[in-house]
């Protein structure tokens, strides 16, 4: 959900995405007088470099819920549009997307654990699961150094995403 960053491929994992004018806030709102806002965490999701495109967006959807329901402050208030319609709240700031080869997500999901960092994990079996306890039961019947990682999301400062996240680089 990389609403106002837009990046190519040769981006690391510690640089910033720029702005694209395509991305850009329409110019007849209250929001383009405000100043660019800096957050000081970083909410990224890590996916192995080998998986389809449904696979990046399943696992991307489900790593990004997991973070937002155990971290409420990362949920910003809830939209209403002209017409006084209410839809649900969403993440206040961005969601960076990177990619990795397995060993980059095994060497950030140890990274993570190391730093006590809030995270979410996928793995390839949770593909053929079809609800939320079969998906919690294939996690718990793996150990971890024997997960088979597709995905990852991480929250926290963006000092410390930034080396958890360290060899990856920004999803295409």
């Amino acid at each position: 959900m990389t609403t106002e960053h837009s990046a190519p491929r040769e981006h690391s994992a510690t640089s910033e995405p720029s702005a694209s004018s395509e991305h850009a806030a329409p110019t007849n709102t209250a929001a383009t007088a405000a100043a660019p806002v800096r957050f000081d965490t970083k909410i990224a999701v890590l996916l192995r470099d080998d998986l389809a495109p449904w696979q990046q967006l399943n696992a991307t959807a489900f790593l990004v819920s997991g973070l937002g329901t155990a971290l409420p402050e990362v949920v910003g208030e809830p939209y209403e549009d002209a017409d006084g319609t209410a839809y649900l709240a969403m993440f206040r700031q961005p969601v960076l997307v990177f990619e990795g080869s397995k060993e980059v997500l095994t060497a950030a999901l140890d990274r993570t654990l190391s730093r006590a960092l809030p995270r979410a994990l996928f793995t390839a079996d949770l593909f053929a699961t079809g609800h939320d306890e079969a998906n919690r039961a294939a996690v718990r019947a793996v150990p971890r150094a024997g997960l088979d990682l597709v995905g990852l999301a991480v929250h926290g400062p963006r000092n410390a995403v930034d080396k958890v996240l360290k060899g990856a680089r920004m999803h295409p």
